[in-house]
C-alpha cells in the first residue's frame, strides 16, 4: 500500500470519526431539547392542575361563607312540599341565601342531611350554609301549621278520599267526584306530564289517581285549603320520589304508570317483615315464563271490598284488574305504594321462585314449582 493511499485512508477515517461526532453531539443537543420541552410541559401542568384544584378549594370554600355577614335583612322564602335537595337549594339561591345551588346540592349530599319540611322560612343573606339546613331541618317556618293529612302506604284512592274529607269537613263523595272529574285530572296532566301521562284515562282503569298519591304526612298552613291544593301536595311529592326511579325503571321496561302499578301489587302482598324483592322477582318471573300473576288483592280490587280470605267463587269476577284471568299487570295501580315497594319493583331479588305464600303468621314463603307450594298451603292453610 502507498504511502497517499495510507493517508487517504486516515483521512476517511478522521472524516468519519468527525460526522460521528457530529451527529452524536446533535443528538445529544436534541436530547437535551426533549427534556428541557419535557420538563417544561410537566411543570405547566402541575401548576395548571394546581391552580384548578386550588381555584376550586376556594370557589368551594367561597360558597360555603354567608352571601352577605353584615346583611340584617331577612327574606321570606318558600319550601314546597316535595322539593329536592337540588330544588331547594335552587329556591335559597334565587332568593340571595346561598351563593351556589349545585354546592349546596353537592353540601347536603355529603354532609348526609335529609329530612327538609316544607314551609315558609324568614331566612337572612347572613346566614351560614349550616345555618340555613338547620333552619329547614327544623321547620322554623313563619306560620304555624293548621292541619296536617296523613296518607298511609297501601290505601287506596276512595281511603285517601275519605282521609282528606275527614280533614277538611268534607263529604268522600265530593272529594272521589272532584278526584275522577275528566277536567281536573287534565289540569293535573298539564302540570305532571311526566309522571301522569294518557295512561291514566284508559277506559278500564278504575279511578285516574289510584295509585299516584304519595303516602306521606302533607302540613298544610291554612285552614280550608282547596282540593286542588291538597292534591297538587301530593302530587308533587309522589313526582320528587318517582322522577329518582324512572331511568332504572325504563331499564326494567317499565313506564311510570306500570311501575306503580307493579309497585301497588307488592306493597298490596307485602307483610312488615316479608322481603318485598322476592314477591316483585315472583312477578316478574311470572310475567316472563307467559303465567298469570294470581295476585289475590286484585280480585279484592275488583270486588271493590276487603276480605280477610279470598274464595274460589271471588276468582269468577269478570274485571281487567282481576289478574287470574288476564295475563300481565292490571290496567293500572290498585293502592299507593310506599318507597320499599317502588326500590323492589326496579330490584327484585335474583331467584326463581314462581309461587309464595302468605302464612297465617305473617311469613312468606316461596316456592320454585306448584307440587311445593301446594304442599306448603297444605301445611300453614289447609289444616288451619
Amino acid at each position: 500500500m502507498t504511502k497517499e493511499k495510507k493517508n487517504n485512508q486516515s483521512l476517511d477515517k478522521n472524516e468519519r470519526k468527525k460526522m460521528i461526532n457530529e451527529k452524536l453531539a446533535e443528538q445529544h443537543s436534541e436530547a437535551k431539547v426533549v427534556r428541557r420541552i419535557v420538563f417544561i410541559l410537566t411543570i405547566v401542568l402541575f401548576l395548571l392542575f394546581a391552580g384548578l384544584a386550588g381555584g376550586g378549594y376556594f370557589y368551594i370554600k367561597n360558597a360555603l361563607l354567608p352571601v352577605d355577614e353584615t346583611s340584617k335583612e331577612e327574606v321570606t322564602v318558600e319550601i314546597p312540599i316535595g322539593s329536592t335537595a337540588s330544588g331547594i337549594g335552587q329556591i335559597l339561591e334565587d332568593n340571595g341565601i346561598i351563593r351556589d345551588a349545585r354546592v349546596f346540592k353537592y353540601y347536603v349530599k355529603v354532609k348526609n342531611e335529609a329530612g327538609f319540611m316544607a314551609g315558609e322560612y324568614k331566612l337572612k343573606p347572613s346566614m351560614t350554609l349550616a345555618e340555613v339546613i338547620d333552619a329547614i331541618k327544623t321547620g322554623s317556618v313563619m306560620q304555624e301549621v293548621a292541619f296536617q293529612i296523613t296518607i298511609p302506604e297501601g290505601k287506596q284512592l276512595t281511603q285517601i278520599a275519605q282521609i282528606i274529607a275527614e280533614k277538611t269537613n268534607r263529604e268522600q263523595k265530593e272529594v272521589l267526584k272532584q278526584l275522577n272529574d275528566q277536567e281536573f285530572l287534565k289540569t293535573l296532566m298539564e302540570k305532571y306530564p311526566d309522571v301522569l301521562t294518557e295512561k291514566i284515562l284508559d277506559e278500564q282503569v278504575k279511578y285516574p289517581l289510584e295509585g299516584y298519591l304519595f303516602p306521606a304526612t302533607y302540613p298544610f298552613y291554612e285552614e280550608d285549603p282547596s282540593l286542588e291544593e291538597i292534591v297538587t301536595a301530593m302530587l308533587d311529592k309522589t313526582r320528587s320520589v318517582i322522577l329518582e326511579y324512572i331511568p332504572l325503571a325504563e331499564e326494567k321496561g317499565l313506564n311510570v304508570h306500570e311501575l306503580l302499578t307493579l309497585s301497588s301489587l307488592i306493597e298490596e302482598e307485602a307483610t312488615e317483615s316479608v322481603d318485598r324483592a322476592k314477591i316483585s322477582s315472583v312477578f316478574y318471573n311470572r310475567m316472563e315464563t307467559g303465567m298469570k300473576l294470581q295476585t289475590d288483592p286484585t280480585v279484592l280490587y275488583a270486588h271493590g271490598e276487603h276480605k280477610d280470605r279470598v274464595y274460589y267463587k271471588d276468582l269468577e269476577i269478570d274485571s281487567p284488574y282481576n289478574t287470574y284471568q288476564v295475563y300481565g299487570l292490571p290496567p293500572g295501580p290498585i293502592a299507593n305504594a310506599g318507597t320499599m315497594s317502588i326500590e323492589a319493583a326496579i330490584n327484585p331479588a335474583d331467584i326463581d321462585s314462581l309461587y309464595f305464600l302468605a302464612t297465617p303468621t305473617g311469613t312468606v314463603l316461596f316456592s320454585d314449582t306448584l307440587e311445593e307450594h301446594n304442599r306448603k298451603k297444605e301445611e300453614h292453610i289447609t289444616n288451619q
